[in-house]
């Protein structure tokens, strides 16, 4: 019984994915703020381009 309960100790096999997960998870969140935060000039730009464009085709 104690040699099952030193292999479940010793058993890192899920670690790595769980890290992994990990840094997909704050790169997420690092994506997700900095578009927060440049969504409004990013929305002046495209409409600027789209009033570029409706004004060229007329």
């Amino acid at each position: 019984m104690t040699n099952l309960f030193a292999r479940f100790a010793n058993d890192e096999s899920g670690a790595t994915a769980i890290e992994y997960g990990l840094i997909a998870g704050l790169l997420a969140v690092a994506i997700i703020g900095i578009l927060g935060t440049m969504g409004g000039s990013l929305g002046d730009i495209f409409s600027d381009i789209n009033a570029g464009l409706t004004s060229a085709a007329s």
